[in-house]
């Protein structure tokens, strides 16, 4: 699962990060005008948002993200413990509120949380699309009943497609998620990892349920019979 932090106080963001790394994969923005950017992508299963940001602040993001139709859960974090301020910002579309200081296993849990409620994470953290399960703590795929071995890479793009069945990812949102904004190689990789994992799907006959949406990208959704 992959994280947004957007946190303009550097030690404390480089802080959020690590601590959270050893679960999940965490991009950082320090201001305002990158969070949005990045969050507009729609790549990320949550963000943890700062409230008070250079440039556009934290209620603004996400009111702009609700507005676009992006729903990704927000964890919002402040310096002020006022009701109005949590009330505000549950009204613009955050999803739960952190008063600055905080200790580490409360922002992991208060996370754990929000992405269990959006579907994202179970308490077993298994996912499921018909008779595939994915076990995300070993990145282990069962299908049928039986192991699938797959790639770090593929697992992660069939994860990214369960996650969003019968949504329509372009092939950028999934370059961005698998790969990264920053990586070497181009998007043509998309192309070359979604043949490979219907390969891997073909024996248990779910590989015509990855479909590609001509221009676009790609849709994980049931073949009509």
């Amino acid at each position: 699962m992959k994280l947004l932090v957007v946190e303009d106080h550097h030690d404390l963001r480089e802080a959020m990060i690590e601590m959270l790394a050893d679960e999940f994969e965490v991009d950082g923005a320090c201001d305002g005008d990158e969070g949005l950017f990045l969050a507009q992508q729609n790549i990320y299963d949550a963000i943890i948002l700062d409230v008070m940001l250079p440039g556009i602040d934290g209620f603004s993001i996400v009111r702009r993200l609700r507005e676009d139709g992006i729903e990704t859960p927000v964890l919002f974090l402040t310096a002020r413990d006022s009701l109005e301020d949590r009330v505000k910002g549950l009204d613009f579309g955050g999803d739960d509120y952190l008063v600055k200081p905080f200790q580490s296993p409360e922002l992991k849990a208060r996370l754990r949380a929000l992405l269990r409620r959006s579907g994202a994470l179970t308490t077993k953290q298994t996912i499921r699309y018909r008779g595939i399960e994915l076990f995300g703590k070993e990145k282990g795929v069962v299908v049928d009943g039986q192991p699938l071995k797959l790639t770090s890479k593929q697992y992660e793009l069939l994860e990214y497609l369960v996650h969003n069945q019968g949504v329509i990812l372009t092939k950028e949102q999934i370059f961005d998620r698998i790969w990264g904004f920053d990586s070497d190689t181009t998007i043509a990789i998309v192309e070359v990892f979604v043949h490979q994992l219907r390969k891997k799907l073909e024996p248990f006959g779910y590989h015509a349920d990855i479909q590609t949406v001509r221009g676009i990208g790609y849709m994980l959704v049931r073949e009509q019979e």
